[in-house]
């Protein structure tokens, strides 16, 4: 048996196995309505016949400008939320739980797609693009041009915005929402004393500067059914000196745990040019276990995150992402108790049916069981060489 693909409780659902579809936007609605398609039900449906435990859509704009090209998905409107529905209802028909992250870009919004032949840079206003907003008119990178500082009002607006998009997600079948909060969009912006230089009650102390996350968390928690799942998604270091940290992300993750979260999921990087923190197979691993041991004492209400493996009262749910590509790799993240699950993602790209393949590689007969009713008939008993041949290719990259 293998922990990595025993059913784990999530709040009031229960996922099949530890294995998460982690949120990767797809740039594709081309007719940059905000509507989700064909790509998404066909993207995220085949990674939930695949035997992910969760899958979670892509980041999904709260509002239209806060979208970080002009062709990803949002839950703005009734429109969207109506064409997210059959994705939904479909992603949970094949046994996963549907999930969707919810998402504001900041200064990092009106982007060209993240697609061959785009230039990487801010879409400018002849061409499409929008006035982007920030904290404080700081850009999170240079890349993306001017921003501007956001109004009092204004703030107050985005925090409504949230909680509008997870009514409508609630709405449209949804059992999971992540607020972003990594990756050096408008939370993060906000978190960041590098891009947070405001001097009024939202910047400054990391009471102010967390100060928007934690509103966020509260409109969003009280405009969730209280049975399903709540997420986070941090940048658990951005490893910059002197900006947030991975003791900024347990303390804060500690002051939000009251205020109805569930589950967090740890990433890092976001803000400035250049990347100067480690790499490798599961390089981010460490930050998630941190969060973990730093929340273990905090005891959370019926209902609430999953239940202690060793009996104890409910504690937080986290998971773990970052080049985690090999099996055995990631049985060993979840057995070793350094986090409750893992997200595979670029490696799902390439393989939708990864959950399947790595049971199979790992010996676990389960396997036979993940797999859509449609492909039983596979060849499951030849996929491990490719798939480990994969993660070789991915852990050299």
């Amino acid at each position: 048996m293998t922990v990595l693909l025993d059913p784990v409780q999530l709040a009031g659902r229960t996922l099949r196995n530890r294995l998460v579809l982690p949120p990767m936007c797809q740039y594709t609605v081309t007719a940059k309505d905000g509507v989700p398609g064909p790509w998404h039900l066909a993207h995220l449906g085949a990674r939930a016949a695949g035997g992910f435990g969760m899958v979670v859509a892509e980041a999904t704009a709260v509002t239209a400008e806060g979208r970080i090209s002009d062709q990803d998905t949002g839950l703005w409107n009734d429109a969207q939320r109506d064409a997210w529905a059959p994705i939904a209802d479909f992603i949970r028909s094949q046994g996963a739980l549907p999930a969707v992250q919810l998402a504001h870009a900041g200064s990092k919004a009106s982007t060209w797609p993240g697609h061959p032949g785009y230039p990487a840079d801010g879409i400018p206003l002849d061409e499409g693009g929008w006035e982007t907003v920030s904290p404080s008119g700081i850009p999170a990178v240079s890349a993306v041009g001017p921003t501007r500082e956001l109004t009092g009002a204004e703030i107050e607006g985005l925090v409504e915005a949230f909680a509008a998009a997870a009514r409508r997600a609630d709405e449209a079948g949804f059992e999971a929402v992540q607020v972003h909060g990594a990756h050096g969009y408008i939370i993060h912006q906000f978190l960041s004393p590098v891009t947070n230089h405001r001097t009024d009650e939202w910047g400054g102390s990391f009471e102010n500067r967390t100060r928007f996350v934690r509103r966020v968390v509260e409109a969003v928690r009280a405009a969730w059914p209280a049975d399903k799942v709540l997420g986070l998604r941090l940048s658990g270091s951005d490893w910059l000196e002197g900006s947030w940290g991975e003791e900024d992300t347990v303390r804060l993750v500690r002051e939000l745990v009251p205020l109805g979260l569930d589950w967090v999921d740890v990433s890092s990087g976001g803000i400035g040019d250049t990347y100067h923190g480690p790499k490798g197979p599961a390089y981010q691993v460490p930050l998630a276990e941190a969060v973990r041991t730093g929340t273990a004492d905090l005891a959370l209400g019926p209902g609430r995150g999953t239940p202690d493996p060793d009996g104890g009262a409910r504690r937080l749910f986290v998971s773990a992402v970052g080049s985690i590509t090999d099996p055995e790799l990631a049985e060993s993240v979840v057995a070793e108790g350094r986090a409750d699950a893992v997200c595979i993602g670029r490696a799902a790209l390439v393989h939708p049916n990864w959950p399947v393949e790595a049971a199979e590689s790992l010996g676990n007969e389960r396997y036979r069981q993940l797999a859509a009713p449609a492909y039983h008939r596979g060849s499951w008993g030849r996929v491990s060489t490719p798939l480990r041949q994969a993660a070789a290719v991915g852990a050299s990259a």
